[in-house]
């Protein structure tokens, strides 16, 4: 198969983000747990706490470090692969993007530093106020990206304007508080949450394993299996918003994401397990849960979800209108100012689904003259690969509820004393905490995917083709670009992952002489086993 560049600069955006997301989930959801941690030391007093907070801060700035670094280029490609789509979209992104740029690189740059530098110069009140900051800074920093993603989803609070041929802000108001950036927002925030308190359970354990830090250890996971369990329970409900936000806005995404080829009757039934036949256009087969799908999409009974192919129909009859809008839109760029007023009253009825008729531009110069084949063909170019969608998101629902089993046996042990019963008779569950570690950042990676290869074959959901938004390279300029990032990122990912386990291995400084490990739990009591100690 041979690639295009707009092939291969999706590719390049698709690994890129990829590859930062691997540092954004952990950087949010620690921050917030070394303020929660540092909170309980100023409180206290007690300096175990700070040394917590010092390790785990440790390994937060190593990630904060790397995500940073791979974030930098996710901006600069807007204009090196996207020219068209950073002069169509400037308007409503700028904003967004620099306000982003402001909270990350003058908040979080400022107050990482006073949290690293700053313990023998402010007081605990002090510190404890900045490392909030770089929490809070961190948080909202993501909260701007999402913004600016959630109007791709779906585009409210702009107009496009055919004379400058850009999309132009009609209400700020209504880009901020979009629906879709919102729930994508807490969604995000959550799943990192989930992913931090993963993190700092499955190395708690294998400290456990070790008989190393057990103070800290237990500490540690105790407060991770409290904030993971209320994270993952979070990010189950507010990933169901998103999915009712998904039935409103992206329909096909919807009916991709539970390959729903035919329109059913209400409340539709869900497709645990399916294989999709893209050639076909059907299931070869599928395991139903009668009405789930209905509720969960429409909180309804009576609400129906098109199927893939009733959607397709609708494209093409939107293709049919964008044609006309094209054709209008043609007329006013070759005269501005003397066409006609019936020629911008043509294009302001039919402006909606300009979008679609750029669908055609592969296949013909003139929209308007698509035959009958290609508007078909067009129109089955906005449904995506049905079967890496379906299961994409199984998966990452599936590793959602065992997170949720997972906090809760931990949470249970943590909070009725029983931490020491793990070392006993139950350490099987602590290599099951180890090997859980990776889980979290699979389903995060699965749900970005879920979330934007769903939106194919819009950049922004239709009003602008993906195909329609690259710049003007060639293709070897976007294969070198993309073979530097490639061996860039993997070099600083291979250096992130050295670096962590370096200094997990060192451990925190809890007081304990190295080289030392208390008694096996073999050798040590277990009636009665009492809560974490004070000190």
């Amino acid at each position: 198969m041979e690639l295009s560049v707009v092939d291969l600069s999706r590719l390049q955006f698709a690994m890129t983000a990829l590859y930062h997301f691997l540092f954004v989930p952990l950087t949010i959801g620690l921050s917030i747990l070394l303020a929660t941690m540092e909170t309980v030391y100023v409180m206290t007093g007690r300096e175990i706490w700070k040394r917590m907070v010092k390790f785990w801060g440790t390994l937060f700035g190593i990630n904060f470090v790397l995500g940073v670094a791979t974030g930098l280029t996710m901006e600069f490609q807007f204009g090196m692969n996207w020219a068209y789509f950073s002069q169509y979209v400037g308007d409503v992104f700028g904003a967004p993007l620099a306000i982003e740029g402001l909270m990350a690189f003058f908040l979080e740059a400022t107050f990482v530093g006073l949290f690293f530098f700053g313990w023998d110069k402010l007081t605990r009140r002090q510190h404890l106020a900045a490392t909030w900051a770089l929490a809070l800074g961190t948080n909202f920093s993501a909260l701007w990206i999402l913004i600016a993603n959630g109007w791709m989803q779906n585009p409210v609070g702009a107009i496009f304007n055919p004379d400058t041929m850009r999309m132009e802000v009609s209400s700020f108001f209504d880009v901020l508080f979009n629906p879709v950036a919102q729930a994508k927002f807490v969604h995000t925030v959550s799943a990192g949450y989930v992913t931090a308190a993963l993190f700092m359970l499955g190395i708690s354990a294998w400290y456990m394993l070790q008989g190393r830090h057990l103070q800290i250890a237990k500490r540690s996971m105790a407060i991770a299996s409290a904030f993971g369990f209320a994270s993952a329970l979070s990010v189950v409900v507010l990933g169901d918003e998103s999915g009712y936000e998904a039935n409103l806005n992206q329909k096909m995404k919807l009916a991709t994401i539970e390959a729903m080829w035919e329109t059913e009757p209400a409340p539709a039934a869900f497709n645990v397990v399916a294989w999709p036949d893209m050639e076909k256009r059907e299931n070869i087969f599928a395991i139903e849960v009668p009405y789930v799908m209905g509720l969960i999409a429409t909180r309804s009974l009576d609400t129906v979800i098109p199927g893939i192919n009733e959607l397709v129909d609708r494209s093409k009859d939107r293709i049919r209108q964008g044609a006309i809008a094209w054709d209008a839109l043609q007329k006013i760029r070759e005269n501005p100012e003397t066409v006609s007023e019936e020629v911008r009253e043509t294009f302001s009825y039919n402006a909606s689904s300009l979008g679609y008729a750029y669908l055609l531009l592969p296949y013909t110069d003139n929209p308007m003259e698509a035959t009958t084949e290609q508007i078909e063909e067009a129109a089955w170019s906005t449904v995506p690969n049905v079967w890496p969608m379906f299961y994409a998101f199984r998966i990452m629902v599936a590793c959602g509820f065992f997170f949720i089993l997972l906090t809760t046996v931990f949470f249970y042990y943590s909070s009725s004393g029983k931490l020491d019963l793990l070392r006993e008779r139950h350490r099987w569950l602590l290599h099951v905490a180890v090997w859980s570690i990776p889980l979290p950042w699979i389903a995060c990676e699965m749900g970005w995917f879920v979330a934007e290869y769903g939106r194919q074959p819009w950049i922004i959901e239709s009003m602008l083709p993906t195909s329609a938004a690259v710049s003007s390279l060639s293709v070897t300029e976007v294969l070198l670009t993309l073979a530097g990032f490639v061996i860039l990122y993997s070099t600083l990912l291979v250096i992130e992952i050295a670096l962590m386990i370096k200094y997990i291995r060192i451990g925190p400084d809890d007081g304990e002489p190295a080289g030392t490990a208390p008694p096996p739990a073999s050798a040590q009591p277990v009636s009665g086993a009492a809560p974490v100690p004070a000190e």
